[in-house]
């Protein structure tokens, strides 16, 4: 028998051979855990990816710089083309062509269009009897373009992206902080584990002990054969449940290890003490919260582009107003030195119109959809926003107590374990029933694991209302991208 608990304490003590102990503890881990595990990864490139849409969408009101050309580009068939009188006639076309176009533009935030500034220059070589080159040329071209005069789509951007971004600034801060979370989580899955192997091989020792004085006893005629028979079992049911905390033990370490990417699961792991003793108001969690939360921003995003809809409806729906004007100089001829003098001017105007006579009530209906999604928004986000609150009142609240539970437990498992050295010391002495003795036990198990659930409890919440607020209560700060990455 003690041999067999000899192997079973090498097996439960997460002792594998060719792999050395590493000591962590719960900051470690979570410092670990926002550098390495595969959730900080995949934040880093959705935050990646939010940053390079911000970045496109600034670019995209800077002047763009654009060169357009057709290479060498060379026909030998017969078209159909129309001729002065109306008809129909068929010409050979033997001849290449080069073109080039460089144009700058800007969108334009403040009406809603694109200016671009443009130069042209195209050379044509015709092949065949009639051979001949000739030139076109461009040389300044100002055109301004705008499919809507009364909706700007610019304008609504404005307002809408820059709050994109920071809902994606705020929300890899947030990610960052549920990292704490699972790592938390983790750690006390496994903590709890190495306790419940460490208690169960304790108790299967003590069992053993307490079996063999039994066996004892028994052949004095001091106890019944039930009692022995009782004992005996209680010596089993320790040693399947070592069998069975040893499989939890390796699941809730290879848990552990791959989420911080260790070499090692052969983790030691501390018990962690309470945090300093700081006071969170609910006024304080909220004013924290509606300053620092991605949801407020949310909240925001939402109603705009809800307006954004019913403005894109509004302005397109009824009347449809369009604006393309240009304003150049252009020449044309045999001899390229002679393009560049004598310049023929150019300028179009062309504003369109449109307006729906009869659409059988499609125009209406389509404002009114957009009036209706804008209003089933606004009341989602008033029914998000109360519930924004609740979670922060009623969390705020849970944490005020929660040291109370966790100062409880502690006091608890202090009583248990006394309690059952007593009881155990008294049924070595006779003075009490293996049924008495056995319920000592349970209780002292279970008080330890109460006040490592308490525990757990205690820091699960704590990274839960930094979440919550993004506030850091112990530093009295907001907590920054910059604090959790480089802290």
């Amino acid at each position: 028998m003690k041999k067999l608990i000899l192997f079973l304490c090498i097996l439960c003590t997460g002792i594998t051979f060719g792999q050395e102990q590493q000591f962590i503890t719960l900051k470690q881990a979570i410092e670990i855990a926002q550098k390495k595990s595969p959730d900080y990864k995949r934040l880093l490139n959705q935050n990646q990816s939010s940053y390079w849409r911000y970045r496109n969408y600034k670019a995209s009101f800077l002047p763009q710089l654009r060169l357009d050309a057709t290479l060498p580009q060379y026909a030998n068939s017969v078209r159909r083309l129309t001729n002065d009188n109306g008809q129909d006639i068929f010409v050979r076309s033997n001849q290449s062509r080069i073109d080039g176009t460089l144009s700058l533009n800007q969108n334009v935030a403040f009406t809603g269009g694109t200016l671009s500034f443009s130069s042209q220059l195209e050379r044509v070589d015709i092949f065949g009897d009639n051979s001949a080159t000739r030139f076109s040329v461009i040389p300044f071209s100002i055109n301004y373009n705008q499919n809507s005069l009364l909706f700007n789509e610019f304008k609504w951007d404005k307002k809408i992206e820059p709050l994109i971004y920071e809902e994606a600034k705020r929300q890899f801060i947030e990610s960052m902080e549920q990292i704490s979370l699972n790592t938390s989580r983790r750690y006390f899955a496994l903590l709890k584990a190495q306790m419940q192997s460490k208690i169960a091989l304790t108790n299967l020792s003590n069992q053993d002990t307490l079996f063999q004085i039994s066996k004892g006893r028994f052949k004095m005629g001091k106890i019944a054969e039930n009692d022995l028979l009782q004992m005996e079992l209680s010596v089993l049911n320790s040693q399947n449940t070592v069998t069975t905390n040893e499989i939890d033990l390796k699941r809730s370490s290879q848990n552990l290890a791959r989420y911080l990417e260790l070499n090692t699961e052969n983790l030691v792991l501390n018990i962690p003490k309470e945090l300093t003793t700081f006071a969170v108001t609910v006024e304080k969690a909220l004013e924290e919260a509606r300053s620092n939360r991605k949801a407020v921003i949310e909240f925001r995003r939402k109603r705009l582009e809800a307006e954004k809809r019913v403005a894109e409806v509004k302005g397109s729906n009824r009347l449809r107003l369009g604006l393309n004007a240009n304003f150049g100089i252009s020449q044309q001829g045999d001899v390229f030195n002679d393009l560049f003098q004598n310049y023929n001017q150019q300028q179009n105007l062309a504003v369109t119109l449109s307006i729906p006579l009869l659409d059988w009530g499609v125009s209406k209906s389509r404002r009114k959809l957009a009036e209706a999604d804008k209003d089933l928004i606004y009341n989602n986000v008033e029914q998000d926003e109360q519930e924004f609150e609740q979670e922060i009142y009623l969390h705020t609240l849970n944490w005020q107590n929660q040291r109370n539970f966790l100062k409880t437990a502690q006091k608890a498992q202090e009583i248990a374990t006394k309690r059952f050295e007593i009881t155990k010391k008294r049924f070595v002495l006779g003075k009490i029933t293996i049924t008495d003795l056995n319920l000592a036990l349970t209780e002292k198990d279970r008080s330890v694991l109460q006040y490592l659930n308490s525990l757990e409890k205690f820091w699960v919440d704590y990274y839960t209302l930094r979440r919550l607020t993004l506030f850091d209560f112990i530093k009295n700060k907001k907590i920054e991208a910059e604090d959790i990455l480089y802290d």
